[in-house]
């Protein structure tokens, strides 16, 4: 059959016309080849082939554009960039092979030696670790605030300080940022505003809508939503996003087709998802609240929560991630979670089936004893990622670990 049989007049790029979140996660991004498939398509290659030497040369000389080697250029990944692009708002995404590399793409693409960062506490340890062991070989330093308070926000800026990054809600304790008035001390001293949006996801929260110039996920989570691969994205201003392309290009810490594909059948079914997970999340934060052992739940849509109202205003809902202290030591938060049958005993989060932790020893173990206490990351406190189970299944089996204390 010809290709002629397959060409149809010029279609609307979904990602460029005013609809709505929904519509957007199903169709944007994708640019249908010459065989007229209706699902996206995935391109396993690793290279391309050109006409010519002279088009070759065209193309890495960027007098042309089109693909010349997946690690920089895929059809899969950029259909995945458009899409997250047009899900938080942003001018340009970049994929990464995963959420830290997404992290630390922006700081190597944007920050340079002697630059100073204030980071808000109680983010992902791997975090931590990127700055403090890491990144501070190159001459970055970090100063870590409680994201809640302004004044300390305010008080950690130095003439250095090129870049704010508030993960809002934290992980795992729930605390919040105000986005807005965070981007407005940054924006005051020409500094960069980064977002971590993994735990809300643009279903829930669009940081760039409220002054934040860059978006980091960890792909990972829920815009994946079922546990299968690895990867992240930068979404922001096409200025910033062209220095990290740049550094992916060069430095290779790209996503493969087949993870961004996933992804996207991910990001179809993100709305409905994370509305259930929040409700799910509600159901169980409330419920938890009330039991014997229980001494205190972190969640930031129990109206206790001292940023309740913040949560209500710069998100649509607020979650699938909460965190809870049982009464006891750390040997008693391992026997809760050993004594679970069903929830899976696993540091990843954003899952369709529901996850538990200990934080104290996985996700933020590598942290020191004194970062941990700052943070607020006690030996008996549990994170539990709801997932979209039964709720009273999930209860019936939280109860087992009540039982063990």
């Amino acid at each position: 059959m010809s290709k002629s049989s397959f060409e149809r007049p010029e279609r609307i790029q979904f990602e460029d016309a005013d609809y709505e979140f929904s519509t957007l996660a199903i169709r944007a991004g994708q640019q249908r080849s010459d065989e007229g498939e209706h699902n996206d398509a995935i391109y396993p290659t690793s290279s391309f082939v050109y006409s010519s030497a002279r088009e070759a040369a065209a193309r890495f000389g960027g007098e042309e554009e089109g693909n010349i080697y997946s690690r920089f250029t895929n059809p899969t990944v950029q259909a995945f960039e458009r899409r997250m692009a047009a899900l938080e708002d942003g001018e340009r995404a970049v994929a990464t092979s995963s959420g830290m590399a997404a992290i630390l793409s922006t700081c190597l693409s944007l920050l340079k030696q002697g630059d100073h960062v204030i980071c808000s506490r109680s983010v992902f340890g791997s975090i931590v670790s990127l700055f403090d062991k890491y990144l501070s070989r190159t001459g970055i330093s970090v100063t870590y605030v409680d994201p809640t308070d302004l004044d300390a926000w305010s008080a950690a800026i130095t003439p250095a300080t090129r870049m704010f990054f508030l993960e809002t809600p934290s992980n795992p304790l729930a605390e919040l940022g105000d986005i807005e008035a965070v981007s407005r001390l940054a924006h005051d001293i020409d500094a960069l505003l980064v977002v971590d949006n993994c735990f809300c996801t643009p279903a829930l929260q669009q940081p760039l809508k409220q002054g934040a110039d860059i978006v980091v996920h960890s792909a990972t989570k829920y815009l994946d939503g079922q546990g299968r691969c690895v990867g992240g994205v930068v979404v922001g201003r096409d200025k910033e996003m062209e220095e990290i392309y740049g550094f992916i290009r060069t430095g290779g810490a790209c996503l493969s087709p087949f993870n961004a594909w996933v992804f996207m059948k991910g990001l179809e079914t993100l709305e409905l998802r994370m509305k259930a997970h929040s409700a799910n999340a509600l159901e169980m934060a409330e419920w938890l609240k009330q039991q014997p052992g229980i001494d205190k739940v972190y969640y930031s849509g129990l109206e206790e929560h001292p940023q309740h109202a913040l949560a209500t205003k710069q998100q649509r809902a607020f979650g699938g991630v909460l965190a809870f202290e049982v009464s006891g030591d750390q040997e008693a938060a391992w026997r809760f979670i050993d004594a679970t049958k069903m929830i899976s005993i696993t540091g990843n989060l954003g899952d369709v089936k529901s996850t538990i932790t200990h934080p104290g020893t996985t996700t933020h173990g590598r942290m020191s004893a004194e970062a941990k206490v700052e943070a607020g990351i006690k030996d008996n406190l549990i994170r539990l990622s709801v997932g979209l189970e039964s709720v009273d299944d999930i209860k019936r089996d939280l109860q087992l670990g009540l039982a063990a204390i």
